[in-house]
């Protein structure tokens, strides 16, 4: 049976999901998928708030954000750090009947479903009856992924698809989120379909610092938690550790994530 926590819970979480946000690829993929000024957002699956803050300066003084997330630490953060007007946060759970929100005219859900394989078309199915008739809702996820690297020896290749493996059957990670996104709305009936496809976690040559210490905690909590046992290595996870830092310094290297986004018009 799935552990239903975060697997990914650390004292620094917050801050790392702060980091790993750029506000102006989020700006491009809300406004490719038809946010406009004046509309009322719901951004479920809020993390920290940075995304949240930023489609409540695109909705402009005559629209409204309200983030969503079943973090109190996140909450907690979002409402220190990214106090908006125009702008609320709600400690919610998005798996549950989310009526006492009301309805919007745009929902966004994005790095949210990898963490839910075995329910996340009921996920999205749930959500999609807070959305007005009309309305837009933009789905975005990873695909592959962490499974993408050139210039990985095969014993940390194997150690790598390992872990994704033991935290699919743990933690009900899904590392191919990204491909079903189409046919959830599809199935759902939506209309006006568009999907993208683009590059996510793109590295070669050096590295920067906020890059790398997303991978480290990665690796730090996801990795080292995750039940995998790293027989590949005499000393377990820190030989793994060890090697795959080694890996990732190297300018060498070649790694990314397919970032699959998918946007839709209910009925």
């Amino acid at each position: 049976m799935c552990e239903r926590t975060y697997f990914m819970e650390s004292e620094e979480e917050s801050l790392r999901l702060d980091l790993k946000t750029d506000p102006e690829t989020l700006k491009n993929r809300a406004l490719w998928a038809g946010l406009e000024p004046g509309m009322r957002v719901a951004d479920l699956g809020c993390g920290p708030g940075k995304t949240s803050y930023h489609l409540n300066r695109l909705v402009g003084p005559t629209g409204s954000v309200l983030g969503v997330d079943i973090s109190p630490q996140r909450i907690d953060y979002a409402r220190k750090h990214y106090a908006d007007e125009g702008l609320d946060f709600f400690l919610g759970d998005i798996r549950r009947p989310l009526g006492q929100l009301g309805l919007f005219d745009f929902i966004w859900v994005r790095f949210v479903l990898e963490y839910y394989c075995s329910t996340s078309f009921s996920i999205v199915r749930n959500l999609s009856s807070s959305l007005k008739s009309g309305g837009i809702l933009c789905l975005g996820d990873l695909d592959h992924n962490c499974l993408n690297h050139y210039g990985i020896c095969p014993r940390l290749e194997k150690a790598v698809t390992g872990v994704v493996g033991v935290l699919r059957g743990k933690r009900d990670f899904d590392a191919y989120a990204g491909r079903k996104l189409y046919s959830y709305l599809f199935d759902l009936g939506y209309q006006d379909i568009r999907v993208d496809v683009s590059t996510h976690h793109l590295f070669y040559g050096k590295m920067g610092a906020n890059d790398r210490f997303n991978w480290d905690k990665k690796l730090e909590v996801a990795a080292r938690l995750s039940g995998y046992g790293f027989e590949e290595y005499e000393d377990g996870f820190e030989g793994f550790r060890r090697e795959w830092t080694e890996f990732f310094n190297d300018p060498r290297r070649f790694t990314y994530t397919p970032i699959v986004s998918c946007r839709g018009r209910k009925p």
